[in-house]
């Protein structure tokens, strides 16, 4: 809760800055591709994101972008083991979700094209886990919700591009450098931090 609040209180403060700024707001979404550090085997998972975004614009170079978006993450992990002589091949998919709040500082090298940098606060949403066992050739599946073994705050640093195709649509890639660790002390995931790579398209109003 006091995380929330604090996100809420920088987020007032940072609009009640930029009241008298040019501003445009817009949606924006794409695809993630995300995995887990400090996680053996890992690999990436495809997901998405999907959300709300508002640029503030100081001069013709240097703008402010909040956004609130959805956020697909996790790891996928295919492996095998052995016990008593029986091998199971597992396809294991961590699907953990956050709502995230980057705070962007843009700087635009030309018309159009610019740099995105700064930090991002996560709020966890959602932890599942699904398993596929294949054991002599027969499958079975097992679900799993561990959200109660995922930290429910997540900081990340943001660096990506944009280009504006028109004034109102734009493309753009980012990466989410996770800073925090996933797990809470003792779990699976105590070590591992959040690698997401996201490419999208968005649209300002």
């Amino acid at each position: 809760m006091k995380n929330i609040l604090s996100i809420a209180a920088l987020l007032a403060l940072s609009f009640n800055a930029l009241a008298q700024q040019e501003v445009k707001f817009g949606a924006k979404a794409g695809v993630n591709f995300a995995t887990l550090s400090n996680v053996s085997k890992a690999e990436m998972l495809p997901g998405f994101y999907v959300g709300a975004v508002a640029e503030f614009k100081f001069t013709e170079k240097l703008s402010f972008q909040p956004e609130l978006v959805y956020s697909s993450q996790g790891a996928k992990n295919v492996y095998s083991e052995t016990l008593s002589n029986v091998t199971s091949d597992h396809h294991n998919h961590d699907k953990i979700a956050y709502i995230n709040i980057p705070l962007l500082a843009k700087y635009y090298f030309t018309k159009g094209l610019s740099v995105e940098l700064g930090p991002q606060f996560g709020l966890l949403v959602q932890a599942d886990n699904k398993d596929k066992i294949t054991i002599n050739g027969s499958e079975s599946k097992q679900n799993r919700d561990f959200k109660d073994e995922v930290n429910s705050f997540d900081f990340a640093v943001a660096a990506g591009l944009a280009y504006d195709i028109s004034s109102s649509l734009f493309v753009n890639a980012r990466y989410n450098y996770g800073v925090t660790n996933v797990g809470k002390s003792n779990q699976y995931y105590d070590a591992s931090k959040n690698r997401v790579t996201q490419v999208g398209l968005g649209y300002k109003f």
